[in-house]
């Protein structure tokens, strides 16, 4: 029995040696590889807005809305703050209307360190902007870039000085293009965004991750709970706010056009009511009676539905041609009344101040 034992012992170290002559690779396998105490781990891709903020931050401004003592009137104290957002390289500023509707005197502080007393060119209440001119140079403009169309998903960036606590950056997703009828001031179309837009940082730069201008922030509605505040922000598009900058700066305020009707969007089924297959149109509900319309002819119950050869849709793109056109001219107006077309040639009148 041990004989047997013996060599069956022999005969397997025997095998051994012989399978290692044969295949000298299993012989890696037989030493153990150390299990490393601190195993090191892949660097994963960081993701960051660093070069977006470092583009855009230099451009936006501390505002300083600066008021005379009601008992000193040589005495100027801060009265309130906000941001703005260079718009070009001869000192231009744009800002919110409301951070500098009231001030005596206003204080535009850049990041470099440098501070200004800005002189204002203009503002707009309807739009909530304002224009402020700096007198430098060497300054940073934002970057803009004219083919950047703003979309519901896209990140970007909040800049500016909230609660005076210094320049601040916050970020967010775009949550709706086009939001009407949300301004404080008139009709007004806004940008909507989950970024945190506080107090200091209205006139401040809202930025894609280029560092690019989207918009200027404006507005934040929050609902205060027990546990936590949820906001819904607001920026004025780039579009617009470009526009009414270029149009305070030529005029030193905004001019728009107006024909003093009131009227109602129209529907398939008011269009048979009405006796029209035209069912893109207004149909006029009332007038100024001293107005540019009441003047040229319209009446109630007419549809409008053509302004200088441009088909109208709905009120808001009414609004949106007649406030373009300058008042003095004359514009041919296309309307059915009884079911065929007419004419009418209409005076542009200047839009009645009511906003300022």
């Amino acid at each position: 029995m041990l004989a047997f034992i013996s060599r069956s012992i022999l005969l397997g170290v025997v095998t051994a040696v012989a399978l290692l002559a044969v295949f000298p690779e299993l012989r890696n396998g037989m030493i153990e590889t150390p299990v490393s105490l601190n195993p090191i781990e892949t660097p994963q891709t960081q993701i960051s807005f660093n070069y977006a903020v470092r583009r855009a931050s230099p451009a936006v401004v501390n505002i300083y809305n600066r008021r005379y003592d009601a008992n000193d009137r040589l005495k100027l104290s801060t009265q309130g703050l906000g941001s703005g957002v260079i718009m070009s390289d001869k000192g231009y500023i744009v800002t919110n209307y409301h951070v500098v509707a009231e001030a005596d005197q206003v204080i535009a502080a850049l990041q470099d360190g440098r501070i200004f007393t800005a002189q204002l060119i203009g503002k707009d209440r309807r739009t909530d902007i304002a224009v402020l001119k700096i007198q430098a140079e060497n300054l940073p403009v934002i970057p803009v870039n004219q083919d950047y169309k703003a979309a519901v998903g896209d990140v970007v960036l909040a800049i500016g000085n909230p609660y005076n606590l210094g320049q601040t950056t916050t970020y967010g997703i775009i949550s709706a293009t086009g939001r009407a009828g949300m301004s404080f001031y008139g009709r007004q179309d806004f940008l909507q965004t989950d970024a945190a837009i506080n107090d200091g940082n209205s006139g401040g730069a809202l930025v894609n991750t280029r560092g690019e201008l989207v918009g200027i922030n404006t507005a934040s509605y929050q609902q205060a709970t027990d546990i936590e505040t949820y906001g819904i922000s607001f920026a004025i598009p780039y579009e617009l706010t470009l526009k009414i900058m270029n149009k305070l700066i030529a005029d030193g305020r905004v001019i728009r056009g107006y024909i003093g009707i009131e009227a109602r969007d129209i529907n398939p089924v008011m269009a048979r009511l009405y006796d029209a297959d035209q069912i893109s149109g207004i149909i006029v509900i009332g007038m100024d009676p001293n107005g540019p319309a009441a003047k040229a002819g319209f009446q109630v119950q007419d549809i409008l539905i053509e302004i200088n050869g441009k088909p109208v849709t709905d009120r808001r793109n009414v609004l949106d041609i007649v406030t373009e056109l300058r008042p003095g001219n004359y514009v041919n107006m296309k309307v059915l009344r009884n079911g065929k077309p007419v004419t009418l040639s209409v005076l542009i009148a200047d839009e009645p101040n009511r906003y300022q």
